[in-house]
């Protein structure tokens, strides 16, 4: 499977939580039904997927948590918020470079559209 596929079936099961849940509830409420729900479609979840840091000779192997990380490729990070600003679209970014991965989500549960 593609990165895109991958892409588009994580995007495909967060709509259906959401449908299924609707907005309001708790990040963590979103965070451990999609993990569920990629499963269940036969996908590998790590669910607040520790992220190291290495600044100069410190390193910390678990200075940021990660909502998701799928088949470890594609991180996602959940919020529930009425609003995303740009410092979540900075962690999500932020992420993507300390784990070395190319593709990341950052999915909104609060919006009545997902």
């Amino acid at each position: 499977m593609t990165e895109n596929e991958l892409t588009d079936a994580i995007i495909g099961a967060a709509i259906f939580v959401h449908r299924r849940l609707g907005p309001g509830l708790l990040e963590s409420v979103y965070r451990r039904c999609l993990a569920y729900e990629l499963r269940k479609r036969g996908f590998s979840v790590v669910e607040e997927k520790p992220v190291a840091l290495d600044y100069d000779d410190l390193h910390d192997p678990c200075a940021f948590r990660a909502d998701l990380l799928v088949e470890e490729l594609i991180v996602i990070e959940l919020k529930a918020k009425s609003a995303i600003h740009p410092i979540d679209k900075a962690q999500t970014l932020s992420h993507l470079r300390l784990m070395n991965l190319n593709v990341g989500l950052l999915l909104n549960f609060h919006e009545a559209k997902l």
